[in-house]
């Protein structure tokens, strides 16, 4: 059994797994859009090419995500995302991305353990963590 995040991203889906591709190397595995649905004829036209559900993987993980109904602009609450790069320059580098169009919440920088470690929201209002442990 796997715990996986689903994330809504209120019509924005499709943007946020492009930034992820591009600033993490996500991997899109499937995407459904709401017109390829057996209900189609249901759902507003406005709707019919926002994603009703995709899976995506980042490094190891697997994620998955929907453009939800498309009429909220929620907040991602209660929860952060963390990755463990192998190093602090990696690090850096991964949390710089992601904070393009965010809000750092914690600088990225060394801490009493780990050899790199910050906290942001990213343009999507996802929370993250980059975490670089110290080598035991």
């Amino acid at each position: 059994m796997q715990v996986q995040p689903y994330l809504n991203f209120y019509g924005r889906c499709e943007e946020a797994l492009e930034f992820y591709h591009q600033t993490l190397g996500a991997d899109t595995l499937f995407v459904m859009r709401f017109k390829e649905s057996p209900e189609a004829d249901k759902t507003p036209a406005e709707w019919q090419d926002k994603i009703m559900h995709t899976s995506f993987r980042i490094g190891d993980s697997p994620l998955m995500a929907s453009d939800g109904m498309c009429n909220n602009t929620g907040a991602h609450q209660g929860y952060s995302l963390s990755l463990d790069p192998p190093n602090a320059e990696e690090g850096k580098r991964l949390f710089d991305a992601l904070a393009a169009g965010g809000s750092v919440t914690m600088p990225y920088g060394p801490t009493f353990w780990a050899d790199g470690f910050g906290m942001l929201t990213d343009r999507f209002g996802v929370q993250w963590m980059i975490n670089v442990m110290k080598p035991q």
